[in-house]
Formats: structure tokens, C-alpha cells, sequence
């Protein structure tokens, strides 16, 4: 299995990170993204310092890397900051900019900053050829944030061709098929195994599997039946678990199908070792 979307550069992972990432392996984890945002812009190279850290090591499965501002941190967007992604968006190890895009549930970051941070980005990304993860979170009750985030795709990101991921997909049946028009997969998290989450499930069940990802989002959102724990990579079974059942089909094929998925749209290689 791969988790797509993992922080493993959070401070709560700093007392067991060794051990966690050989629990992740012996559940099945082969490679893991580890998402770059940090803390805000000053932290977001610690994921690419956690896979250089680890590369090579026998029994914790691969981890890559992405590089990106978060919306919550859009209002500290400076120029350094812009460097700074710049910079690391030029390392092979770093597969994709993100996770960028748009947060109308806290708004930690006035809107139009948000999208302004939002579209610079994705400008960055098509410079370097990478595609892009995307943060979507509306504000209650509402979809305003998916809309304006697919608006946002279709007019300054579908030029480009390189797709990207809607991460811990929320929304309805019609942003997944904008984005999946677009190139994009859409990643599932442990919030679908929620008793309240049929809608996702709902939506799910209408996408084909050959665009569909798995992740845990890491150390937040466990799923059942750890809800309400510290989330860690290896929990990303509870997640394949959830999609073959709502696929009807065997966990063995939606964690191959998932794993397959990730590896075809990254061009990243399986080896030997990482197989299985």
C-alpha cells in the first residue's frame, strides 16, 4: 500500500518516528508522501530532510516528498517564502507542490490572500513541471470553498496538463468529476470510515478505481476504529479496507489498484524491495 498524504515531520511523531515507520511497513506501507508544509513556510523543507534521512534504510517503507504553503499560512507568503519553494520544488525527491489551495472553514488567512497565494503557486508548479495537492475545506454547510477551487483549476491549472491530487476528498460527485477532467485523482482518508461520512462514501462509489488514492492525512483524522488517536501511516489498511468495501472487491486488489494508481500518475518506480 502507499499513504499518500502523511505529515511525518509533525512534533508528535518526534518521540517513536523510527518505530512508527516499522509499524508502516509491517501493515503493508511501502512508500509514503510526506507532505512539506511544516509549521508554515520556515518548515516546509523538513519533509524533504525526513525521506533524505531515511532513504535506504531496510524495513520502513520509501518516503517521498512534496513542498507547498498552506492555506491556513497563505498571510506569510513573502518572498522568501516563495524562494524557499522555489528552491525546493527543483529537488527530484519533491513529486508535487502542495498541499495548496483554499481553507474557508477557519480562515486563518483572509480569502483573497488565500487565492492570490493559491494561483502563485500553481504558477511555481507549472514551472517546475510538478502537479499540484490540493487543500479544500469550505465553510460549513456549504461547498463555496470547492467551487472556488475548481473555478480556480479549470481557468489557471488546466493549461497546464499535469493533474494533481484532491487530498482527503469532502466535496460532491461533481467536483470530483471537474477534477478528474482535469487529471486529477482523488485520495481518500480515514474520515471515510466515519459512521456520518455516506456522502463520501456515496461519491466514492461513483468514481472509477483506477483514479482513486488512499491516505491517512497522519497524525490527524484515525480511522475506525482508532478515531480520536494519533493518526500514523500504518493505519492506511483501515482506509483500503473502507474503499473495497464500498468497491465490493477484496482488500488485496483496492491496496494493488491504489498502489498501482500512485506509481502511474508520479512515474515513480516499484522496486524489489518496496514491491508488494
Amino acid at each position: 500500500m502507499i499513504d499518500s498524504h502523511a505529515h511525518l515531520d509533525s512534533a508528535r511523531y518526534d518521540e517513536d518516528r523510527d518505530a512508527l515507520l516499522a509499524r508502516a511497513w509491517d501493515a503493508g506501507v511501502r512508500t509514503i508522501l510526506s507532505i512539506g508544509i511544516g509549521e508554515g513556510p520556515d518548515t516546509m523543507h523538513q519533509a524533504l530532510d525526513l525521506a533524505r534521512a531515511y532513504a535506504d534504510r531496510p524495513g520502513i517503507p520509501r518516503i517521498c516528498a512534496s513542498a507547498g504553503v498552506h492555506p491556513h499560512e497563505a498571510r506569510l507568503a513573502d518572498d522568501a517564502a516563495y524562494a524557499k519553494l522555489d528552491q525546493l520544488l527543483s529537488q527530484p525527491e519533491v513529486l508535487a507542490c502542495g498541499e495548496i489551495g483554499l481553507d474557508y472553514y477557519y480562515d486563518h488567512s483572509p480569502r483573497d490572500e488565500q487565492k492570490s497565494v493559491f494561483a502563485h503557486q500553481m504558477e511555481m508548479a507549472s514551472a517546475h513541471k510538478k502537479p499540484i495537492i490540493i487543500h479544500c475545506r469550505p465553510s460549513d454547510n456549504s461547498t463555496n470553498a470547492w467551487d472556488d477551487t475548481l473555478d480556480m483549476l479549470e481557468s489557471q491549472w488546466a493549461p497546464t496538463g499535469l493533474g494533481g491530487i484532491l487530498h482527503c476528498f469532502t466535496g460532491e460527485w461533481t467536483h470530483a468529476r471537474r477534477a478528474m477532467d482535469l487529471g486529477f485523482l482523488i485520495s481518500f482518508a480515514g474520515n471515510i470510515t466515519f459512521p456520518k461520512a455516506q456522502p463520501i462514501r456515496d461519491v466514492l462509489a461513483h468514481i472509477s478505481l483506477d483514479r482513486v488514492l488512499i491516505e491517512t492525512d497522519a497524525p490527524f483524522l484515525a480511522p475506525v476504529p482508532n478515531r480520536g488517536k494519533r493518526n500514523e501511516p500504518a493505519w492506511v489498511a483501515e482506509v483500503a479496507a473502507k474503499v473495497a468495501e464500498v468497491k465490493s472487491i477484496v482488500l488485496e486488489e483496492a491496496a494493488f489498484r491504489t498502489t498501482e494508481n500512485f506509481h502511474r500518475f508520479f512515474g515513480t518506480a516499484v522496486t524489489a524491495e518496496n514491491a508488494g
